[in-house]
This record gives structure tokens, C-alpha cells and sequence, in this order.
């Protein structure tokens, strides 16, 4: 039997899909190519005039000692943040997996942080964790005796930084492992629990095995999460202070390409930081591909 459409005309299907085109070419393709291009240039304040300068961009920028400290910044916040993400979703995940009276509410409280806009949830913490008027501080102060002053000591700005990255994203993470625990085949546990396995053995021998695609899955994801949306927190919270110290790629993009107006410097910048994250990518999946089981 033919499963295959069938359309009157041959152009039926391009111009169904001409909608798609259109869209993915105006605000994906065009800006890509164009950021790609903008890159080699020295752009005048707000685009007034511009001058070819091939890689020069490039140069400076692997030359300049601050800009490496960002690099470097944005490697370190992005692998606490994936780490951190996925261990405590995982963790989460397999409490919240348990039938205990009031589950659904549990799953509920666990989620509806991921659904909070990254502004609004910057907002909050940025009232909690205010050094003078801030709820942390006060409890820290009457249970402690001590009142941490989060924004402009470095790695505390930086610790903050993870923290909200994590607990914004958590939830995200939580509804994926729930639903890959809920799939795992039921004989292969009931196997390990008759054969004596203990609960940490059945944890790495099996359930963590038969849930690596979606772990593989949420790496990836995790890596784009950490290195383009955590903007909001950065420009609420430290604005990349205190000297640098939680300044990361995506917003010193922003600040050089809309604050400085410097946006040929701007461009190189998104497209290392786009090489980056593809590299990375590509990267895990050689790595992470080999060790992935798919369970029959």
C-alpha cells in the first residue's frame, strides 16, 4: 500500500511550506549570516558608518585579559549550573516519583518555579538576598549572628548566581526524569530487588543506566540553558560585578553590543560564543553517545 501524500500539483507542498521558510530565513538565517558578517567589521556608534577589518575583532578579543576572565567566568558558571541542575532534578525527581499522600502537589511545588518568568524570579531573589533589607540576611543575622553581603563579594555573587540559575531550572529537569521513571520497564527493577540489590545498587546499576537518554537528553539542554538565558539574572542581580567577577558571555554581548555600541566587537563575541556552545555540543555527543543505553 501507498502511504505516501498525494498532492494535485507539485508546488502544493513548497508553498505550504513557503510560511515556515519565510520565518526560519527573516529571523533565523538572515541574522545569523548577517552577525557572521558584522563580525569582521568596525561598526561606528549606532551604525553610522562601518570599515572592513577582517579578524581583528577575533584578536583582540583572545588578547584581552578581561575578556578571558569572562570566558572563563561563564565555563565556571555553566558547569555548576549543569551539574548542580541535573543532580538536584534527578534527585528531586525520585522522591517526587514516590505514591505519598499529597504527591500531586509535591510534583506541583517542584515544577512551578520552571514556569516563573528568568526577570520575575531575578526580582525575588534579588529582594532576598538584599544585604540591608534582604529576608536571608535577617534570618541569617537572628539564627547566625551573621549577615553575608552577596553582591559584592565575588564568590558569593557568583555562588548566588548558580543558586538562582539552578532553582529557576530545576523544575524543567524534574518533569523529564519523572517521566523517564515512570517508563522504566518494571521487571528489570523487580529483578535487581529479588536478586538483594540495595537500594544504591539498584540507583546505579539500573535505573540510572535505563534513564542515561534522557540524562543525555538534559545535558544538552542544560549547556544551552546555562550559556544563553541566564542574561536576566546577571543584569538583575550583579551586572556582571563585582569587577567582573560574575560576568559571563552572554551578557557582556549585550552590554558591549547596546550599552558601549560597540557591535562589531559584539558580533565576534556571539559568534564565539555560538562556536562554543555547538563545539560543546558536538563534543557530548561523542562522548555521552557511546554511553547512552537504550533499553528494549
Amino acid at each position: 500500500m501507498d502511504t505516501h501524500a498525494a498532492y494535485k500539483s507539485r508546488w502544493l507542498p513548497w508553498v505550504l511550506l513557503l510560511p515556515s521558510f519565510v520565518i526560519l530565513i527573516l529571523f533565523l538565517y538572515y541574522p545569523t549570516i548577517e552577525t557572521f558578517v558584522l563580525s569582521l567589521y568596525q561598526v561606528a556608534f549606532l551604525g553610522l558608518s562601518k570599515s572592513f577589518v577582517g579578524i581583528e575583532n577575533y584578536k583582540i578579543l583572545f588578547t584581552d585579559p578581561e575578556y578571558l576572565q569572562i570566558f572563563k567566568n561563564t565555563v565556571i558558571f555553566a558547569f555548576f549550573v549543569v551539574i548542580f541542575s541535573m543532580a538536584v532534578g534527578l534527585a528531586l525527581s525520585i522522591l517526587a516519583n514516590q505514591k505519598v499522600s499529597g504527591w500531586r502537589i509535591y510534583r506541583l511545588l517542584l515544577i512551578w518555579p520552571y514556569a516563573l518568568s528568568p526577570a520575575v524570579a531575578g526580582v525575588i531573589f534579588l529582594f532576598m538576598f538584599n544585604p540591608q533589607s534582604g529576608i536571608v540576611n535577617y534570618l541569617l543575622t537572628i539564627t547566625l549572628g551573621i549577615a553575608p553581603d552577596w553582591l559584592t563579594n565575588p564568590t558569593l555573587a557568583m555562588g548566588l548566581l548558580v543558586f538562582v540559575a539552578v532553582w529557576k531550572n530545576v523544575g524543567y529537569n524534574v518533569v523529564f526524569y519523572i517521566a523517564g521513571l515512570q517508563n522504566l520497564p518494571g521487571e528489570v527493577l523487580e529483578a535487581a530487588l529479588i536478586d538483594g540489590a540495595t537500594p544504591w545498587q539498584r540507583f546505579w546499576r539500573v535505573t540510572f543506566p535505563l534513564l542515561s537518554p534522557m540524562t543525555f537528553f538534559l545535558l544538552i539542554i542544560n549547556t544551552i540553558y546555562a550559556f544563553f538565558e541566564a542574561f536576566p539574572f546577571v543584569d538583575l542581580l550583579t551586572k556582571g560585578g563585582p569587577s567582573n567577577a560574575t560576568n559571563i558571555l552572554i551578557f557582556n554581548i549585550y552590554r558591549d553590543g547596546f550599552e558601549y555600541y560597540k557591535t562589531g566587537m559584539a558580533a565576534a563575541q556571539s559568534v564565539i560564543l555560538f562556536i562554543a556552545v555547538v563545539f560543546l555540543t558536538i563534543l557530548q555527543f561523542r562522548v555521552g553517545e557511546g554511553r547512552v543505553h537504550y533499553g528494549g
